[in-house]
């Protein structure tokens, strides 16, 4: 009973952890952030056989590397995926049968890309889709996964099979799996912004805040659009 109770209230705190860097993420609370991502390390790395601690670190590494590069801070975006991508990895050699750690994975070696557009395509970008096609066909129903399918798309160069209208369409389709996904109407709207499309960019943004009022970066992007 007593070891039971262990593992209901340290997988209360790791969802709770979990919680925190999404809050923080959307709130662009970077120093908040970068301190929980590194305690979330530090417990991984006190229980290294634990796959769901690598897992949970790899997705706070990524949400920094996230909030660095909407800060503009391409060199720090990519050292935190980098980081990131090594966690992730962890998680996969101890547990590879679980969707969304490749899912992570993909997603960690995309955000590399954007610091170094073509060493990081030639260097991350097959590591990405490899492992986020694992991904969805390992879960093709998750909606998080056609999303991060999505973003890699998008930061893929064209020539290499990316672009905003081959990710608009992992993020209909991760809409379509869950129409709650803001993140999805997020990268809808960015996607279609890069194309000139206002209208559809507003309206796609718009429908993100309505599902995540707290979500800074969506916010920014709305105000960048032209006036209608």
């Amino acid at each position: 009973m007593r070891n039971l109770l262990f593992v209901i209230l340290a997988s209360a705190s790791l969802c709770a952890a979990a919680d925190d860097v999404q809050k923080f993420r959307d709130r662009q609370d970077r120093p908040a952030l970068e301190k929980s991502a590194a305690a979330l390390k530090a417990e991984a790395e006190a229980a290294p056989g634990d796959a769901n601690k690598w897992y949970r670190a790899a997705i706070a590494y990524s949400y920094v590397a996230e909030v660095a590069y909407e800060l503009r801070d391409k060199g720090g975006s990519q050292r935190a995926a980098e980081e990131g991508v090594r966690y992730a990895e962890k998680a996969i050699s101890i547990n590879g049968g679980i969707a969304d750690y490749y899912r992570v994975l993909g997603t960690l070696c995309g955000q590399v890309i954007p610091a170094n557009p073509i060493i990081g395509a030639l260097s991350y970008g097959r590591k990405a889709k490899e492992a986020l096609d694992r991904a969805i066909g390992m879960d093709p129903k998750s909606s998080k996964a056609h999303l991060a399918h999505g973003v890699g798309y998008y930061y893929l160069p064209t020539n290499m099979g990316g672009g905003p209208d081959n990710a608009i369409k992992d993020y209909k389709q991760a809409i379509a799996l869950d129409p709650k996904n803001a993140e999805a109407y997020l990268w809808m709207g960015i996607a279609h912004a890069k194309q000139h499309r206002t209208a559809e960019a507003r309206e796609a943004l718009q429908k993100s805040l309505q599902l995540s009022p707290d979500r800074v970066w969506a916010k920014q992007q709305l105000d960048k659009l032209p006036p209608q």
